[in-house]
């Protein structure tokens, strides 16, 4: 017997919000999955915390920060978690329809309209401090091509000077968001199994063939490479149609389980080995991660659902997108403009940072948010508005 418990949080495919969707048993979906938006805001918290770290100890990965800052240097699994609970998101509402979409046109559009205005706002004020405060990489201030190049979201395909290096992220995801409709395809008419194996064994066969058997890793050309850990989450989706026997399992315990044999090889090999090898290292804990979404998509382990929809972290996830596009240059120009007037290097620089940038990063994306993202999150076009 299918479960009728609420699979419940922030989804803006199809229906409007509270209106439920049917299982393929005859019980109600609905859109919203508690949690969600609570794992965004703290996913997005930490990547501002690992910037803060990461421009203020030089070095990495052999940082010279204090050993007890190591787990601030992570951030890469960060954005990868995030591309993990897009996948899962987008197919909530596919799942619930036996892995149909509402159509290719109507989903870009919707995608467009929800990430473009507020990416395109990020861009003028990302140029404008890396122009008059202080650049954005060591490749200097940004020049027409970055104005073309990131204007177009084509950051994956083409280099740049960047104009914040947390952009990288989004030209993958952008180039995910046309690749969905065809892995829902895939998925529909053959099988989750063909599905995952499309997309995972290339990968892994370029891994193996790579000098070394870990290849080197650019700024650009990442979405090949990461679509395995996007289709991980939009796979793990499917709990919202499975039977009570399945929803039951200890998913959270099995996300455990998962990740502890990455984590501890992570720890015995050190930061640099963990580093140059993220290539595997995000293959290996996109499983892990998708386990967490699926316990938190049923509702377990209860404190931390509880913890999650915690109104706090929950207003955070509220504008967890516009956090991490905003952060990086307000980090990067407390660090080299303002620390240095006023404390010293490493340590003191790292507290001032925190101190500093990152009330300045949260109060910022909030105001950003309801400025460039919440309007586009209320109205779905501009005749709604």
């Amino acid at each position: 017997m299918a479960s009728s418990r609420p699979v419940s949080g922030a989804l803006d495919l199809t229906a409007p919000a509270g209106q439920q969707e049917e299982r393929a048993s005859g019980a109600p979906v609905h859109r919203h999955v508690r949690g969600l938006d609570g794992l965004r805001g703290l996913a997005a918290l930490y990547v501002v915390l690992f910037h803060c770290w990461l421009y203020t100890f030089p070095g990495y990965p052999d940082s010279s920060a204090p050993a007890w800052l190591d787990m601030l240097m992570f951030g890469r699994l960060a954005v990868v978690f995030f591309l993990v609970l897009s996948g899962f998101s987008l197919a909530i509402s596919p799942a619930g329809h036996g892995w149909r979409s509402e159509g290719i046109a109507p989903f870009l559009r919707r995608r467009a309209w929800r990430i473009l205005p507020p990416y395109w706002a990020a861009l003028a004020m990302s140029l404008a401090i890396s122009w008059f405060v202080v650049p954005a990489s060591h490749y200097g201030p940004p020049t027409g091509a970055s104005i073309l190049v990131y204007g177009l979201v084509a950051q994956d395909m083409f280099t740049a000077p960047t104009p914040n290096g947390a952009f990288w992220s989004i030209g993958v995801e952008t180039e995910l968001y046309l690749l969905f409709p065809l892995l829902l395809f895939v998925r529909r008419r053959f099988s989750a199994t063909v599905l995952a194996v499309c997309v995972t064994l290339p990968v892994i066969a370029h891994g193996l063939m790579a000098a070394g058997a870990s290849p080197v890793e650019g700024a650009n050309w990442l979405t090949p490479h990461l679509a395995p850990v996007f289709v991980a989450g939009m796979l793990g989706a499917g709990i919202v149609v499975a039977s009570d026997r399945v929803q039951r399992l200890p998913w959270g315990w099995f996300a455990v389980l998962a990740a502890l044999p990455v984590l501890a090889l992570g720890v015995i090999q050190g930061s640099v080995w963990t580093v140059n090898h993220y290539f595997w290292i995000d293959l290996a804990l996109a499983p892990a991660m998708t386990m967490l979404l699926a316990a938190v998509a049923t509702g377990r382990p209860a404190i931390l659902v509880r913890l999650l929809t915690a109104r706090p972290v929950r207003s955070l996830g509220g504008f967890s997108y516009s956090l991490y596009l905003i952060h990086l240059p307000i980090v990067m120009a407390v660090i080299r403009r303002a620390a240095p007037h006023f404390v010293s290097p490493g340590l003191p620089t790292f507290w001032f940072t925190l101190i500093l940038a990152l009330p300045v990063s949260v109060f910022g994306a909030w105001l950003f948010s309801r400025i460039f993202e919440m309007p586009f999150k209320r109205n779905r076009s501009w005749k709604t508005n």
